[in-house]
C-alpha cells in the first residue's frame, strides 16, 4: 500500500489515480498508523510553503512524516511536497520545513517570468534508481520558488530556465520531484513506477 499524505493542500486524487494506473494501491490518508504501516509514501502539495507546514504541524503529521523518513521506507515529495522536505522557505517570510534534506526555498530572481509554468527537459546529474531506464526527457512544472540544496549530492536532476534549478533530489530513502510526475506524461509515470519499484522492493527485503 502507498500512503498519499493529506494535509488539505495536495492534488491528492489525481496522484491516487497515478498510483492505481500503475498497478499499485493507494490510500489517501490522515493517519500515522497507516501511513507508518505503508510501503511507500507520497507527500503531495500546492500552495505556500508557510501554510502548508502550519496544516502539517496542526495535524501532527510533521513529526509522522519524520519518523517515516527514519523508518528508512521511501518517501517522495512533489512539487511543493519536496519544497517541504528541506531546511527552510523565504516564502512570504522565513518558514521552517521538514529539515530531512538541508538547503533552502527561495524565489526567482531576474527577468524570468514567474510562475515557471510548463514543459521543460531534464538534465541528469548522476545515477539513481528513481532515473533507471529513463531518458532525459520533458516534464510539467509550475512553481515560483526553487529549491538550493546544500549537498550537491542529493541533486539528482535539474533543467533550465534561464538558471539552472533544481528538478529531482535524492538521499537515502527521501526523494522530491519539483514537477507534477501524475502530469508529465510517459516520462513522469516511469519516474513514478520507479519509485513505487522501489517501494515493493524495499518492503521485499525487509
Amino acid at each position: 500500500m502507498i500512503a498519499i499524505i493529506d494535509y488539505g493542500m495536495g492534488n491528492l486524487h489525481s496522484v491516487r489515480s497515478a498510483v492505481e494506473r500503475l498497478g499499485y494501491s493507494a490510500l489517501v490518508t490522515t493517519d500515522e498508523r497507516e501511513l507508518l504501516d505503508s510501503e511507500g509514501a507520497i507527500l503531495p502539495g500546492v500552495g505556500a510553503f508557510g501554510d502548508a507546514m502550519e496544516h502539517l504541524r496542526n495535524a501532527g503529521l510533521d513529526e509522522a512524516v519524520k519518523r517515516y523518513a527514519q523508518s528508512g521506507k521511501p518517501l517522495l515529495g512533489i512539487c511543493l511536497g519536496m519544497q517541504l522536505l528541506f531546511s527552510r522557505s523565504e516564502e512570504y517570510g522565513v518558514h521552517e520545513g521538514l529539515n530531512l534534506l538541508p538547503g533552502e526555498v527561495v524565489r526567482f530572481q531576474g527577468s524570468c517570468k514567474v510562475p515557471h509554468m510548463g514543459w521543460n527537459k531534464l538534465s541528469f546529474k548522476q545515477s539513481n534508481p528513481l532515473l533507471q531506464g529513463l531518458e532525459e526527457g520533458h516534464v510539467y512544472f509550475v512553481h515560483s520558488y526553487h529549491v538550493l540544496p546544500e549537498r550537491k549530492e542529493d541533486l539528482l536532476a535539474t533543467t533550465d530556465y534561464h538558471q539552472e534549478v533544481t528538478a529531482i533530489v535524492g538521499r537515502g530513502n527521501v526523494y522530491g520531484m519539483q514537477f507534477h510526475p501524475e502530469k508529465s506524461g510517459a516520462v513522469g509515470m516511469r519516474l513514478l513506477g520507479n519509485f513505487l519499484n522501489m517501494c515493493v522492493k524495499k518492503q521485499a527485503a525487509t
